[in-house]
C-alpha cells in the first residue's frame, strides 16, 4: 500500500512546509508584510517552491527565538 509522505510525518520526520498566509497568520502580522520580508529580507528564511513562498516551521520559531529581547 501507497502513502502519501505526509500520511507518514512522526517522530524525527518532515513536517509540511508553511505557506506564506499560514506564516502570516502566526506571527500576527498581515501577508503583505511576508512578501516584503522575501523582497528586503527580514523575517524568517522564506524558500520559494515555483511560483509560491514557503517556509519551515523550524526557521519560523528559530526566527521567533532570535527577536526574543531581555528585559531591562
Amino acid at each position: 500500500m501507497n502513502q502519501s509522505p505526509l500520511s507518514r510525518v512522526g517522530a524525527g520526520q518532515r513536517r509540511p512546509l508553511a505557506t506564506a498566509q499560514e506564516v502570516a497568520d502566526y506571527l500576527g502580522v498581515p501577508l503583505a508584510t511576508v512578501y516584503v520580508w522575501s523582497c528586503r529580507g527580514g523575517g524568517p528564511r522564506l524558500i520559494k517552491v515555483g511560483r509560491h513562498l514557503r517556509a519551515r516551521w523550524s526557521d519560523v520559531e528559530a526566527w521567533l527565538d532570535a527577536q526574543t529581547i531581555a528585559a531591562a
